[in-house]
């Protein structure tokens, strides 16, 4: 999509609101309607919804929560935000994309948790949102505290599982995630604590490309510079004495290879 199109799509005006599409009336009003929802864990939540005013409602609600909001209006642009959030809050009617195709685009690459909230409610819309890649499915109109207890339920799921002790193997490659130990063939590959970190994170995820800002979010939290990465991974592939040990995805990431 050319710059020009984004910047058209995004000042688009607000489609009229059809039937039923409307949020629940709990969000944002009064204390007596929010007493008894738990509070969540702090969340970095896209809310991908075309209707302005929807987006607003929802929004407040969930900042009321304590998670942190931001809000877009096209595919397009939740395509190119996705990566920095916790989670997203796919509405399937979009001005530019079909919702299911940026569930799909957002699937291809990385596993963050994604819940379709659509008016799309036959048992057919839920089976494809689904085998899009959705990990729940919410019609509207619906209430703020099914949506809240959804969104506890899937990001308990999409929680790792702590482990004592994990050794990864991929070929003549080994690494031992409790000594933080590498090596090659049983040869010993001294690396650093971040080139250690880098490498654990390609290999636990051996059949998934791993965004920069993913790998720059988990291994380096907010101390990065934009050659911290491909510095990181040359000297990775050098000590591992071959460039198809760590493979570049051009415009995405990185994957681990075989060597």
């Amino acid at each position: 999509m050319s710059q020009r199109a984004t910047n058209l799509l995004s000042h688009r005006k607000p489609a009229p609101r059809a039937p039923g599409r409307s949020l629940p009336t709990e969000v944002g009003h009064g204390r007596a309607a929010r007493a008894d929802i738990q509070l969540s864990a702090a969340w970095r939540i896209l809310v991908v919804e075309s209707d302005a005013g929807d987006a607003e409602s929802l929004a407040k609600g969930l900042q009321r929560q304590g998670h942190q909001v931001e809000c877009v209006t096209t595919g397009g642009a939740a395509l190119q935000t996705y990566e920095d959030v916790d989670l997203v809050l796919l509405d399937l009617e979009l001005p530019d994309l079909d919702g299911l195709d940026v569930c799909r685009g957002i699937r291809t690459v990385c596993d963050i948790p994604v819940i379709a909230v659509t008016a799309r409610g036959s048992e057919l819309d839920r089976v494809l949102g689904l085998q899009a890649g959705a990990d729940d499915y919410l019609v509207k109109p619906y209430g703020f505290r099914e949506l809240m207890a959804r969104m506890d339920a899937v990001m308990r799921r999409s929680q790792p599982r702590p482990t004592v002790a994990k050794v990864i193997s991929q070929g003549i490659l080994r690494i031992d995630a409790s000594l933080r130990e590498v090596s090659l063939a049983g040869r010993s590959v001294e690396v650093t604590r971040k080139e250690f970190d880098l490498l654990y994170l390609l290999a636990s995820h051996p059949d998934t490309v791993i965004s920069r800002k993913r790998l720059m979010r988990e291994v380096w939290g907010d101390s990065w510079s934009r050659r911290t990465i491909d510095t990181h991974v040359s000297s990775l592939r050098n000590k591992l004495g071959a460039s198809d040990w760590i493979i570049t995805v051009r415009g995405v990431g990185f994957r681990l290879g075989a060597g």
